[in-house]
């Protein structure tokens, strides 16, 4: 048990912990080459879907010449890079969109959206005036697009030089030369950063408060719904079988149950204000299974005041009623954190530990049903005893909470 709580620990530390900075000119991008002899003062490999920025600031003029370099998700799909004066996110992006459109004359063409909501919408005219649009896609299956951007002095506060930039990738574009809505993975929810024009770096989002949320979240459901509760469960199923150990195993269940539920209500309650705040962002079955996760665990801690005495003839009900909900719980949760960690994008190594950590619970779930089988089958030989005598049929060391 110790190892397994070791390892979500260092799961903790590590989905709280921010992600490294990008330091400007380094990487990748500093060997990026371009045609027709472009070249750029600054850039940063960005820090989600293997993309890069390269950009020279005139602060004279006001002017941003950009070359922003991705792949698209799919061939035949389109990229996009974009400034928002207004927020981090999609809505109020000024976008350079590109993609294999109709109008490109079979070849790859930039179209500027201005997007008000969270769907790109028509292309049209932005709030930074561009020129100098162009499109090409390499033999490495990267884009690269280029333009010129009339920022202005006010356009960046008047001095300031600290700008929210979002960029995407999609997978398709229609014959009518509409790109298909891009992926909701966390790579694609988290791509947005801040680009320092003057100090010619770029500074990753991923520390953000919603990715806190985020992480916040998972780390809570995890300890929970995936740790606690199947704790619980262990102590309750197998440790009544020993006699020294009652009512101990009685009171260590109600504890990992009851520290469980508190724990998971709270990252219930998170992932809930969550899904308010990621306004056009919906993960139903992670939403649904968590709902129902809830409302499962509510229920087991409702029933623990509705529960009957031993000798009334309703307890065999309960127990059943108990037994199954609680599985069903246990089940549905740590399929949930999955679903969660595919969403969040967690790292493998990470994955991996809480994989390690469910192996230990099982292991230890094995163990110890051997163990008591072992028990029982002395104890009843000993008493004279067959499993058909058991009482109501039951298993015998089956839970009665």
């Amino acid at each position: 048990m110790a190892t397994a709580g070791a390892v979500i620990a260092a799961c903790i530390l590590a989905l709280l912990a921010p992600p490294p900075a990008r330091a400007a000119g380094g990487g990748r991008c500093a060997g990026e080459s371009f045609s027709a002899n472009r070249a750029y003062a600054a850039c940063n490999d960005l820090p989600r879907l293997g993309a890069s920025m390269h950009w020279t600031y005139d602060r004279a003029s006001g002017d941003l010449h950009v070359a922003f370099v991705a792949a698209p998700a799919a061939p035949g799909g389109w990229v996009a890079w974009a400034l928002n004066p207004s927020g981090d996110g999609m809505a109020g992006a000024q976008a350079l969109v590109a993609g294999p459109f109709p109008d490109g004359g079979g070849t790859w063409a930039v179209r500027t959206y201005n997007v008000s909501g969270y769907a790109l919408g028509e292309p049209g005219p932005i709030a930074f005036p561009a020129s100098d649009l162009a499109a090409e896609l390499g033999a490495d299956g990267r884009v690269r697009v280029f333009g010129t951007l009339g920022l202005g002095a006010a356009a960046v506060g008047g001095g300031g030089v600290l700008l929210n930039q979002v960029w995407q990738v999609g997978a398709a574009v229609s014959s009518g030369g509409v790109p298909a809505p891009h992926a909701m993975g966390a790579d694609n929810l988290a791509a947005k950063a801040k680009l320092d024009l003057l100090r010619a770096t770029t500074v990753a989002a991923g520390a953000d408060s919603a990715t806190r949320k985020r992480n916040i979240h998972g780390v809570l459901n995890a300890v929970s719904w995936g740790l606690l509760l199947p704790m619980g469960a262990i102590f309750a199923r197998y440790l009544k079988t020993f006699r020294a150990a009652d009512p101990a195993w009685f009171y260590l269940h109600v504890t990992c149950q009851l520290i469980g539920y508190g724990v998971g209500v709270s990252g219930w309650a998170t992932g809930m204000k969550l899904g308010k705040e990621s306004r056009g962002v919906t993960y139903t079955d992670h939403r649904n299974i968590g709902i129902a996760v809830f409302a499962l665990g509510t229920l087991q801690v409702l029933a623990l005041f509705l529960r009957p005495k031993k000798e009334h003839k309703f307890r065999v009900y309960w127990n059943t009623y108990h037994h199954s909900v609680g599985y069903a719980v246990i089940v549905l949760g740590v399929v949930n954190i999955f679903k969660g960690m595919s969403i969040l994008g967690v790292e493998q190594r990470w994955r991996t530990a809480y994989i390690a950590a469910v192996c230990v619970l099982l292991v230890a779930a094995a163990a110890l049903e051997a163990v008591t089988w072992g028990v029982v089958l002395r104890r009843r030989k000993a008493d004279g005893k067959t499993f058909s005598s058991a009482p109501n049929g039951h298993l015998p060391h089956s839970v009665s909470v």
